[in-house]
């Protein structure tokens, strides 16, 4: 065997093509969900749309149909029960996804399924297929496209709601419209990584540019970089080691982010200095 091994099975190969079709919008989605301080949301609806999957193979219709409905009635649901209590929105969050994921597992488990729904908890990126492949695509496709195209907005809307809102941005629109991204994003990578492990590639991505860099701009391609390149690796060296590639891909995430952490302070003492 040599270094070009990995390359030549197909279920490689549709690894490796699964990771360059989910890296760019995970990443850049991290990093808006870093500066808006949702990370937790991040997991809240990467958790709750078990119950939404489990229902949509009972009903016999896709299951991407009921993931993205279950998480964005998860988002939906945060939403306004924080606006309408005094109870936090991390607490509601906290409450919400983990009720939606307890329903997910005792549906899941009154009515085993011969689909190894499993692989949704956990992922299966060995076992991508092309229909994963073209889903993937196309969601990665419609996600990459708002996010740039709009990128402005949702920063503005990010740093400062009341700027945003008096700038006549449409806020409401902007911040529902992020939880549809936040939501289709988690379907999309459910064939690669999983729902458990998915909140790391929509945070740790923007966690480590947000280190690194200064400006929105350059945050946004470091964390493409470097979100690309830790799914490639992970998943390259996942074939020799004979490990998972998903969490060998979180394993990556979070070694750069040390890296990143120690970075960030040796400058802050060396200006101090």
């Amino acid at each position: 065997m040599n270094v070009l091994t990995p390359f030549q099975f197909v279920f490689m190969q549709h690894a490796f093509l699964i990771c360059l079709i989910v890296a760019v919008p995970v990443a850049l989605l991290s990093c808006f969900l870093v500066l808006k301080g949702w990370a937790l949301m991040g997991d809240a609806v990467s958790h709750a749309v078990l119950p939404g999957i489990v229902l949509s193979w009972l009903a016999g219709i896709p299951l991407v149909i009921g993931a993205f409905a279950a998480g964005m009635f998860t988002a939906v649901a945060t939403g306004f029960l924080a606006e309408n209590s005094r109870v936090k929105r991390d607490t509601i969050m906290g409450t919400v996804y983990s009720g939606m994921f307890a329903v997910g597992v005792i549906l899941y488990t009154t009515f085993p399924s011969d689909q190894h729904l499993d692989h949704i908890l956990y992922g299966n990126m060995l076992g991508v297929d092309t229909g994963d492949l073209w889903l993937a695509g196309a969601i990665s496709l419609g996600v990459t496209a708002i996010l740039l195209l709009k990128w402005r907005d949702f920063l503005l809307h990010a740093f400062d709601p009341a700027q945003a809102q008096a700038s006549g941005l449409p806020v409401r629109t902007l911040h529902y419209g992020l939880l549809a991204i936040l939501s289709l994003t988690i379907v999309a990578t459910l064939s690669s990584v999983g729902m458990i492990l998915a909140v790391a590639l929509l945070i740790t991505p923007g966690a480590t540019a947000f280190l690194l860099v200064r400006s929105f701009g350059r945050m946004m391609a470091v964390a493409v970089a470097v979100c690309t390149g830790s799914m490639l690796v992970g998943t390259y060296a996942s074939f020799w080691i004979d490990s998972a590639p998903a969490p060998t891909i979180v394993l990556i995430l979070t070694g750069v982010f040390v890296l990143a952490f120690i970075r960030r302070i040796r400058q802050t003492k060396a200006a101090t200095a």
